[in-house]
């Protein structure tokens, strides 16, 4: 590991220039709709730091300049990343969420401030907390470490680097070049054979081969575990409860040569979602409790004049617009951002520790808790859970960020510059690719076409907290019981098992997640992580150098291109 450098004695190697500023802000606008289509196509994205590294170093070897210094590279990859982080401001879950149930849209200049005011505030709280879980606590955070590790790594080694870049590049190409032509030349068809289950083609209940190497892609960069996990779902909820459930008469059938994703996935659903849920508050509690053991959570140490302003005119911000756009209640806006402080700081904890945010248990804690003081009111349950998801989502990714920066000895003030550059032009962009790819959320989300899983589960929270379970569907209660207790088990035999043994059991949220998209996405990623795990173990050497770049490429090149064919059809 990299030795930390002075917070005190920063470097004064060029920082935040003018070439670092742009190529941040270029690399971002690329990178920032592979997040948004991957969100809406399967609900996950992944940190594009060393992605954004790895691009601009290659993009100022390529031209006759002054070198791309390693300080320079670290303002690129904290703007692109923190632009790609955006979708955690709302674009590909409580937002449309709330179209599809009240049908409120918001003009895109106005979900542009929305998606920023909900991000900026955890920019503003994370600096706060930098002092605390940085320096004095020396919290890991485990993917600032590893892009430190890895961007030290190409700025020593040019020739590794431009072997990584071409790679990807390499990746993306191919993964581009399949969908350009599925999307303007030839649909590829999805391969299924010709078996049955339980009376049921497997066309119809959707296990069949989709030539998308996004999904190949995805899975190598979740790993073995969550792949495995993912079949294991797709197993149980389309191979045994979706015949269940057809043949119970709780979901009618549809048409004898499509694939019946729609009507099955408005009850599998329920269970999948309660499994997702549970898991993730269980995880979270158990994870606090041990925060709480070793340490006392505080609250952050704000000290400076400018963070104190900079704080309550983040919150004032969000607040107005809580009130504004979404007619909120004025007390409903101050608790919501008042307990947006407190989740985001635990949201940075428990990703200093683990490397994991908790996105989804931030919302939903907040959902539960506004169905309490609030019932009956979808948007409010819905955009309150955005401002805590928003702000924990953005805190926690900077916190990574800042990590970096100590390491490879960055100064603190550029590096707020960058990511509020990267939030700005995130929103910017985020938006501009949400609307262009989804103008009628009600019709085309929770599709084949468009899962959508994370939109799935913020609209079964809502709708369970301000309906009530009258709303669910038939048999859907006891499944849902059932998916409850197993989200709990699993997480509390995670946390108390021995590592070795809690490493080999299945993933309960990515179990989940497998009930709400088709049985192709999971299976596809399912392969994606064996294929990976085999590429390791054979060449691990290699592996261990290229693989996440050739993942990358992959989600990179068909994500780029389904955005701009999409884009091309909307304007021919």
């Amino acid at each position: 590991m990299l030795p930390m450098a002075s917070p005190d004695q920063p470097s004064r190697l060029p920082e935040l220039t003018i070439r670092a500023i742009l190529t941040g802000l270029v690399i971002g606008t690329v990178l920032t709709p592979c997040n948004v289509y991957a969100g809406l196509k399967i609900g996950w994205a992944f940190n594009m730091a060393i992605a954004a590294g790895l691009l601009g170093y290659g993009l100022w070897r390529l031209l006759p300049a002054r070198e791309f210094g390693l300080l320079e590279n670290n303002i690129n990859q904290m703007i692109a990343s923190s632009a790609a982080s955006i979708i955690s401001g709302g674009l590909v879950a409580p937002i449309p969420a709330l179209t599809m149930l009240t049908g409120q849209t918001l003009a895109w200049q106005w979900l542009i401030v929305w998606v920023f005011a909900v991000s900026a505030l955890g920019v503003v709280v994370a600096v706060g907390l930098r002092q605390q879980l940085l320096l004095r606590e020396q919290l890991a955070f485990p993917a600032g470490i590893a892009t430190a590790e890895t961007m030290t790594r190409i700025h020593d080694h040019g020739g590794e680097a431009s072997a990584r870049l071409r790679v990807l590049l390499a990746a993306a190409g191919v993964s581009g070049a399949l969908k350009l032509v599925n999307d303007l030349l030839v649909a590829l068809p999805r391969l299924a054979p010709p078996l049955k289950l339980g009376g049921y083609s497997f066309a119809n209940l959707g296990f069949a081969f989709d030539p998308s190497l996004l999904l190949f892609g995805f899975g190598a960069i979740i790993g073995l575990r969550a792949g495995l996990s993912i079949l294991l779902g797709t197993v149980i909820a389309w191979g045994w409860l979706a015949t269940h459930v057809l043949a119970q008469g709780w979901v009618e059938a549809g048409a004898r040569n499509e694939a019946w994703f729609e009507p099955l996935v408005t009850w599998l659903l329920w269970p999948g979602a309660t499994l997702m849920v549970f898991s993730s508050l269980t995880s979270f509690a158990l994870a606090l409790a041990g925060l709480r053991r070793r340490t006392a959570i505080r609250a952050s140490r704000v000290s400076a004049p400018r963070q104190m302003i900079a704080l309550a005119l983040a919150s004032l911000l969000v607040i107005l617009a809580a009130m504004l756009l979404f007619d909120i209640a004025l007390w409903q806006a101050v608790l919501a951002v008042l307990l947006s402080y407190v989740l985001a700081i635990v949201a940075a904890r428990v990703t200093g520790e683990t490397g994991i945010t908790p996105i989804g248990a931030m919302g939903q804690i907040t959902q539960f808790a506004y169905g309490l003081v609030s019932p009956g009111n979808l948007t409010a349950n819905l955009m309150t859970a955005n401002i805590t998801g928003g702000a924990a989502g953005q805190c926690a990714d900077l916190m990574q960020d800042l990590k970096t920066g100590l390491m490879i000895g960055a100064r603190l003030r550029f590096q707020v510059i960058a990511q509020i550059l990267g939030v700005a032009i995130g929103s910017l962009v985020g938006v501009a690719v949400y609307l262009t790819l989804i103008p009628d959320p009600a019709a085309m989300l929770m599709t084949a076409d468009w899962p959508a899983p994370a939109v799935a589960t913020w609209k079964a929270v809502a709708e369970v907290m301000t309906q009530g379970l009258a709303s669910l569907p038939p048999g859907a209660l006891p499944a849902m019981a059932v998916a409850a207790g197993c989200g709990i088990a699993l997480a509390l035999l995670e946390r108390l098992l021995p590592p070795r043994i809690a490493r080999r059991l299945p993933s309960a949220p990515a179990i989940g997640l497998a009930f709400v998209i088709p049985a192709w996405n999971g299976l596809s990623l399912f392969l994606g992580a064996a294929l990976a795990a085999i590429l390791a173990r054979m060449m691990p050497g290699w592996s261990q150098r290229h693989a996440f770049g050739l993942a990358a490429g992959l989600v990179a090149g068909e994500s780029l291109i389904g955005v701009a064919t999409l884009a091309l059809k909307l304007l021919v």
